[in-house]
């Protein structure tokens, strides 16, 4: 595996972590999921984005035959 494989795997990790943390906070509800919520919203958003420039950049390596 090469280094862009790994930045892969744990960016789609980053990703589902949170979005499984944002999902046990609005099932939970009440305070906690006031609080929480939406910066866990905002926190995978952005981790998003920095997973799909990860994807774009190993495409262009791959389309440079590297």
């Amino acid at each position: 595996m090469t280094l862009i494989d790994i930045l892969i795997v744990v960016a789609i990790a980053a990703v589902s972590i949170t979005l499984g943390f944002g999902l046990y906070s609005l099932f939970r509800g009440g305070e906690f999921a006031r609080s929480h919520s939406n910066k866990l919203m905002r926190l995978r958003v952005g981790l998003q984005a920095v997973a799909i420039v990860i994807l774009l950049v190993a495409l262009f390596l791959k389309g440079q035959g590297g």
